[in-house]
């Protein structure tokens, strides 16, 4: 790391904190956004089986479930009004799918941010080699040509850090978005399917 920042000098720098805040996003998008976190295996099944049951809803139960996942929070919005019309429920679910959304994709605009820049902080930094080294030859003359070449090829580091930077990092956006809008097509079939057992239930149930 430290021969990098040597051989492309103080441009290289951002490029390299970059790539670390990068990195732990990836780290930390990974950990959160595991489908057993997201999504538990069969608690949506679980839950249309304890509102079928006729048993009271109790509100406790409900809070926890919310509690447990971006899904149990769904199921739970829909829950807290199960007594109103269908319409007004899937109002309700929309309103807090949106929120939910928002949560999984927590610092997925920093990493885009950074797919974005480390190519042209790379640009920057070779530019800026390029002048340093044709200032030298305006001062000292063309002298030895694999002089020049090699202060070329320092200054081109930076352009490849740039592009090893930006390509993990627009890679991994665009698969955790995907994996995102998989979870919100499940999250939603979940949904509907806790409502059409809502609709199922007889008035005398419906609390």
């Amino acid at each position: 790391m430290l021969e990098l920042i040597r051989a492309g000098g103080w441009p290289m720098i951002p490029l390299v904190l970059l790539s670390a805040i990068a990195l732990a996003i990836i780290v930390e998008r990974f950990w959160s956004l595991r489908r057993i976190r997201v999504l538990p295996p069969g608690l949506g099944d679980e839950v249309r089986v304890w509102v079928s049951g006729g048993k009271r809803l109790d509100p406790a139960h409900v809070d926890s479930l919310r509690s447990t996942s971006p899904l149990g929070a769904l199921l739970a919005a829909a829950l807290d009004v199960r007594h109103r019309s269908r319409e007004e429920i899937r109002e309700r679910v929309e309103d807090v799918g949106r929120h939910l959304v928002h949560r999984m994709e927590r610092f997925l605009n920093t990493l885009g941010t950074i797919a974005a820049a480390g190519p042209l902080l790379g640009l920057f930094g070779t530019v800026v080699g390029l002048i340093e080294m044709f200032l030298g030859i305006l001062d000292h003359g063309i002298g030895d040509a694999n002089l020049l070449a090699g202060g070329i090829g320092k200054a081109l580091v930076c352009t490849a850090a740039g592009m090893v930077v930006a390509i993990p990092a627009l890679a991994f956006h665009r698969y955790f978005r995907g994996r995102i809008a998989t979870y919100i097509v499940d999250m939603e079939h979940e949904a509907i399917r806790l409502m059409d057992t809502l609709d199922a239930l007889p008035p005398s149930k419906g609390s």
